[in-house]
């Protein structure tokens, strides 16, 4: 199994508890941020975090994180990262937003230009220029933070 960086959202001051409570399920490596922990795992830590967690709210996995000044650098950075391998050719995927103190504050825009490139990024490896999206759901996250994107797949139910 390879190991991801996995990350589980809380209400602002109780990441401690969710820090705690990862320890208690084995997995010590972690950032503590404000409404979020972030740690390392592999794909049975995202069946348990999601099962055992009684403080967070959702478990996401993390995509990747770049800088993004521009809406160029978002879809550049985004299109870069491997959704082809995460993504079926008929997956679902709606994309939730978040900025803050970012120049990249529209969020809507961001949402699109996130979702083009994953698009993009599939037409490239499935050779289609059309999906339907009839298959499973699977939600991405892009959250803007001081010109700071993040990007994640939601894996809780």
């Amino acid at each position: 199994m390879s190991e991801l960086q996995l990350i589980a959202t809380s209400a602002f001051g109780i990441e401690s508890v969710v820090a705690r409570e990862l320890k208690w399920l084995g997995y010590g490596d972690q950032q503590v941020e404000n409404g979020k922990v972030t740690f390392a795992g592999d794909e049975e830590a995202i069946c348990r975090a999601n099962i055992w967690l009684r403080t967070a709210d959702r478990v996401l996995v993390k995509m990747g994180e770049f800088d993004a000044l521009t809406f160029d650098e978002l879809f550049e950075g985004t299109k870069a990262l491997p959704w082809d391998e995460w993504l079926p050719e008929d997956a679902e995927f709606p994309v939730n937003g978040k900025s803050v103190d970012s120049k990249l504050a529209s969020v809507p825009d961001c949402q699109a230009i996130v979702k083009k490139a994953i698009v993009e990024k599939m037409k490239q490896r499935y050779k289609r220029q059309w999906f339907e999206e009839s298959g499973p759901l699977y939600r991405i996250e892009v959250s803007l933070l001081k010109d700071r994107a993040t990007l994640a797949i939601d894996t809780s139910p």
